[in-house]
């Protein structure tokens, strides 16, 4: 006879929180009608082979889910990745993580000096309506990032900022990255967010600076150029409209805090 024991609800838990998790990522990617439709196929798998025994179809339908595996892993690689990812980035993760990482680097490396640059530099643009995208690296590195644009390699400077996101400049379309209180490169080309609950107002540089928060735990600034508006992207979340203040403070308090 069968026992259902504690054990057993942590098993339906945690299999539930999965396939939870799971709904959301695809929604995000708009994934959602593929992630139905496997989940059909995976009841009607079940369905066959363990309550009608059809041997025929279920052996039939086993060789499909064993290939189907295979596809699955290609056809939702980023999917998989972004899982992975947010595993890894989560904050007690990292902090069992830094045990074994001891040259691992972490919010000290910007400070106070190498902040204010940037926040007098989007005010500037802001009033303007100079677009911008100012990408700042923390644990994740975006050397894969720095590498599809142009290398600076220089001190962070206001005037410097100023110039690469100046209209006719040949590297204001692209990202500009922050790495170890450096301008590593700018013109860079970041991935961009699909995801349904961005703002229709919101252009591609609001989708890029979404798109790499989602895949990283980089801080991404956007000045907009059609409204001057200065955003800030976040762990995959959007901090709209603000001001020089308050964009000095989310900083200082991601970075320092």
């Amino acid at each position: 006879m069968f026992e259902f024991g504690i054990k057993d609800i942590i098993d339906i838990v945690c299999v539930a929180m999965m396939l939870y998790y799971l709904y959301r990522l695809m929604k995000e990617s708009r994934s959602l009608n593929v992630f139905i439709g496997i989940i059909v196929f995976v009841v009607i798998w079940l369905f066959v082979s363990q309550v009608l025994e059809m041997r025929l179809l279920g052996s039939i339908m086993d060789k499909l889910v064993s290939v189907g595996v295979i596809a699955l892993i290609i056809i939702f690689q980023e999917e998989i990745r972004k899982f992975l990812y947010s595993l890894g980035a989560h904050q007690r993760m990292r902090r069992f993580a830094s045990f074994f990482s001891s040259g691992s680097k972490n919010k000290k490396d910007m400070d106070k000096t190498a902040i204010m640059p940037i926040v007098m530099a989007c005010i500037n643009m802001s009033r303007g309506k100079v677009g911008a995208l100012i990408v700042i690296e923390r644990m994740v590195s975006l050397d894969d990032i720095i590498e599809t644009g142009d290398i600076i390699d220089a001190n962070i400077n206001q005037r410097l900022i100023e110039n690469i996101f100046f209209k006719n400049s040949p590297l204001h379309d692209g990202a500009m990255v922050v790495s170890k209180r450096r301008i590593r490169a700018a013109g860079c080309i970041l991935p961009v967010s699909h995801s349904v609950d961005i703002p229709k107002e919101l252009g591609l540089r609001h989708r890029a600076a979404l798109g790499i928060s989602q895949d990283s735990d980089a801080i991404a600034v956007v000045v907009s150029e059609e409204t001057g508006g200065i955003s800030v992207a976040i762990k995959g979340e959007f901090r709209l409209r603000l001001s020089g203040e308050l964009l000095e403070s989310i900083l200082t308090k991601e970075l320092l805090g």
